[in-house]
């Protein structure tokens, strides 16, 4: 992902995840807002009860690389918080990704 595609304001983020609307499964649970811009950005958030920070950055890695390679089926002009849980700890990569499809084409 590159930088113009990410939410980092904790503002934005706490707003997105009180306010909008959600989908979720067994892996992940993704909150949507629409906006005006036809730019989609995303955040991922990972709670510290995963595991420690190695296995955090571990998880968040492996979603950057799943969403550069799903970009494209994601609708344009919205911004997504990807929240993994405890399930996708223990996951192979391809699981997860399957996973993440899934979910995104319950969005469209």
């Amino acid at each position: 992902m590159k930088k113009h595609e990410v939410v980092k304001s904790k503002l934005e983020f706490n707003d997105i995840i009180k306010n909008c609307p959600f989908r979720k499964n067994a892996s992940y649970v993704i909150y949507i807002r629409k906006k005006e811009e036809p730019k989609k950005r995303f955040g991922i958030a990972v709670s510290k009860k995963l595991g420690n920070a190695v296995v955090r950055n571990k998880l968040k890695r492996r979603v950057r690389a799943i969403i550069d390679e799903l970009k494209i089926n994601f609708p344009n002009g919205q911004d997504y918080i990807i929240m993994i849980k405890k399930s996708c700890v223990e996951l192979s990569f391809s699981k997860m990704k399957k996973d993440l499809e899934s979910l995104i084409k319950e969005i469209q």
